[in-house]
């Protein structure tokens, strides 16, 4: 998101400068090189990204009482049409998500592990592929529930809804900053979610290491994510 609005922005100085105005088709295109720089510089995506992370703690421990019906684990991204194993299919994203939902299940093997995701071919949705790599990791089939249908945390949090009934309380599982939109979406839908973030991005780097300080493309993607997750949050305020 940010190269797509830089480019359009370059392109808008560089189209001003084609018509004359050399200083201000200056301006603009230096003003959205700086902007990408900036984006892509880890104090500036550190910044954006870790308020979002830092919302909801890890699940480090089960509580003695409560009433979790179910683990669920969201979908991500994957490739199901790799000759790879079927860990090796899932982004680093969705593998993390899954890593962290089979944690917290083998620590309550009585719950029901929901493992989510649509995809373009219904027979190896992004569901499917998480209850093939969870059943190869010593979940048993009956433990497992698949929705292969939804295709945003919209939809997710509706088919669990339908699945587990009104006031549901749910462990939730995604990316630690895809997890304040998704509690919203759960808590949206009439579920009683409880967060279990996984998948870190922000201070990843040392503070003191070079590389912390010079301009990267990780550090534009999570930018990216920053932006495309706080955008999300708006658009829940409206839809809500």
């Amino acid at each position: 998101m940010p190269m797509s609005l830089m480019a359009v922005t370059f392109t808008i100085g560089w189209s001003i400068r084609k018509l004359g105005w050399y200083r201000l088709g200056d301006s603009i295109m230096t003003l959205a090189m700086l902007l990408l720089l900036l984006a892509a510089w880890a104090p500036v995506a550190d910044n954006l990204l870790g308020p979002l992370e830092s919302q909801y703690v890890a699940w480090e421990k089960w509580p003695e009482e409560g009433n979790i019906e179910a683990v669920v684990v969201l979908g991500g991204g994957w490739q199901p049409d790799r000759p790879w194993s079927i860990t090796g299919r899932f982004s680093e994203g969705s593998g993390l998500r899954l890593m962290e939902g089979l944690r917290l299940w083998h620590q309550r093997p009585d719950l029901l592990l929901v493992v989510s995701g649509g995809g373009k071919d219904p027979e190896m949705t992004m569901a499917h592929g998480y209850a093939e790599a969870a059943k190869a990791l010593g979940v048993p089939s009956e433990s497992i529930v698949t929705l292969v249908s939804p295709t945003d945390t919209a939809e997710e949090a509706k088919a669990v809804q339908m699945l587990l009934g009104e006031g549901a309380q749910v462990l939730l599982v995604t990316s630690a900053s895809h997890m304040p939109r998704a509690m919203r979406h759960f808590e949206a839908a009439g579920l009683a979610p409880d967060a279990a973030p996984t998948h870190y991005l922000a201070d990843r780097t040392e503070g003191l290491a070079l590389a912390y300080w010079l301009p990267s493309a990780r550090e534009l993607r999570k930018t990216e994510r920053a932006i495309y997750e706080r955008l999300g949050l708006l658009a829940i305020q409206w839809e809500h």
